[in-house]
């Protein structure tokens, strides 16, 4: 989440009359994450998520995940919920930009990830998978390998100077692993749709237990076991960036408890587990290098990234034993 687009008391309760909610009472950007718009909204009736979407949301595809998160919803998965206006349509216009309110999720982040917090994660993940195996609108991942060697050209477009100012030589080094990872890419694996970006600021927990899942605007239709790599990406390394095994093996059981695992998706996870690293550090080095000055957004350090991808690429049986 950040924001990116101002939105005025005054085209916020113009906006507000197009729904049945109630009155404004108070609203506040919120700074967290690098993609869409987004403000925390209290009406006279309760708490919202208002949104409205940047850059790389395309707003042809926002249909799919505001219905991908109602389908989720009536199958048990507590996201959040779009709220249609009274017209009945949960998408229209503020500030120049495709807005839609959601319903609030009580709970918090966890901003340190303790062990007791990644087989729900796990547990939580194989739901969302299963839950999602009859919604029949596809996505294609745009962030998926496909879309890796595109990003990173954007990248090095200045002949890697940008690149190489964050850290000497990165520019070449996501290249070389580049190449590696997409000539060793699985594709006979099981698809579906993927939440892609279950980083620990999109699941809540309250009372100790995980009360939601939140932001599902990179999610698309992709290989199964490359989100869980995603989460063991972004939930089993300390702040050392040391991987944490115990962490990724309560995550796997817990996952596989819920959705067994094919053999072939064990033995992928490595590979997948590079992917998923390659993926964040080119997307945030993209966003540390072209943030608009003055944007309320927190850049995030690429290189947390490529120290994950230097993790799997030199530890190829990481996941032995793991299920």
């Amino acid at each position: 989440m950040a924001v990116y687009t101002e939105v005025t008391d005054d085209a916020l309760r113009a906006f507000l009359r197009e729904y049945a909610i109630g009155d404004l009472v108070a609203f506040r950007g919120i700074a967290e994450g690098v993609e869409n718009s987004n403000y925390s909204l209290k009406t006279s009736t309760g708490d919202f998520i208002l949104t409205l979407y940047e850059k790389r949301v395309d707003p042809a595809e926002l249909p799919w995940f505001l219905g991908l998160m109602e389908h989720l919803a009536k199958r048990g998965i507590v996201c959040p919920l779009p709220v249609a206006g009274r017209d009945g349509a949960a998408l229209r216009m503020l500030a120049g930009r495709h807005a839609a309110i959601t319903t609030f999720l009580p709970g918090v982040w966890p901003r340190r990830v303790q062990l007791e917090h990644c087989a729900p994660v796990g547990a939580a993940l194989a739901a969302l998978h299963r839950a999602g195996a009859d919604y029949a609108p596809e996505r294609r991942n745009a962030l998926g390998p496909s879309g890796w060697a595109p990003l990173l050209a954007r990248g090095l477009a200045d002949g890697g100077a940008a690149a190489d100012a964050v850290h000497p030589g990165l520019g070449a080094e996501l290249q070389r692993a580049l190449a590696g990872i997409l000539a060793a890419w699985p594709g006979a694996l099981p698809r579906g749709h993927i939440h892609a970006d279950l980083f620990p600021d999109n699941v809540f927990f309250l009372d100790g237990r995980l009360s939601g899942l939140i932001d599902f605007y990179f999610a698309a239709t992709d290989l199964l076991a490359y989100d869980i790599a995603v989460c063991l990406n972004a939930w089993c390394f300390e702040p050392d960036l040391s991987f944490n095994v115990t962490k990724a093996r309560a995550m796997l059981r817990a996952y596989a408890a819920t959705r067994p695992l094919a053999a072939a998706e064990l033995s992928a996870l490595p590979v997948l587990c590079q992917g998923a690293a390659i993926r964040f550090a080119l997307t945030r080095l993209y966003d540390w290098i072209n943030t608009p000055p003055g944007a309320l957004v927190t850049r995030k350090d690429p290189m947390e990234y490529v120290r994950r991808l230097r993790f799997f690429l030199t530890a190829p049986d990481v996941f032995a034993d793991a299920v």
